[in-house]
């Protein structure tokens, strides 16, 4: 099971620079937040890094967050961006499997695992509807977030290689 800094180490470039996008365009304080703390972990002052050209200062974000140190990082802003910017996908996943949840696609305690014919089926209409690496990335991140993950879940993102995560 990938942990959050393995999902920033192996998220393709588009999806990245999705994730960052949107929390420089939505979650501003937090995004500049992010970059003064990868800065300075690297002794960096944050003008540095905020004066390259966007692609690069993502790219170079991704790359930091792809290490252990910054695990807890990662794993909340893969927790804000995917509730603020990719709730219906969320949504559809949890209607698809019939758990109930808020309007965010959030949801109090993780169920006992699906069936993996379930799971399969509720995950196949993710990749027609939505973006294919979204649905990659949110699915290692659903598997990640939590401490046990399912193991029909941990299956289906070996076996299928449309979840496949490649930077």
């Amino acid at each position: 099971m990938p942990t959050p800094h393995e999902i920033f180490a192996q998220m393709p470039a588009a999806v990245a620079d999705q994730l960052f996008s949107f929390l420089q365009e939505k979650e501003r304080p937090l995004y500049q937040t992010t970059l003064d703390t990868l800065a300075k972990q690297r002794k960096l002052r944050t003008i540095f890094v905020e004066r390259k050209p966007r692609p690069e200062r993502h790219a170079w974000m991704r790359e930091a967050l792809g290490k252990k140190v910054n695990e807890s990082v990662g794993a909340h802003l893969l927790q804000i961006w995917l509730v603020g910017a990719h709730a219906a996908l969320l949504c559809d996943f949890l209607d698809g499997l019939g758990i109930a949840h808020d309007a965010n696609g959030t949801i109090e305690a993780l169920p006992p695992a699906p069936a993996k014919a379930d799971l399969a089926k509720a995950i196949e209409p993710l990749f027609t509807k939505h973006d294919p690496g979204v649905v990659a990335v949110y699915l290692h991140a659903f598997q990640a977030l939590d401490d046990q993950g399912w193991a029909t879940l941990a299956e289906l993102l070996a076996e299928d290689p449309r979840m496949k995560l490649a930077a």
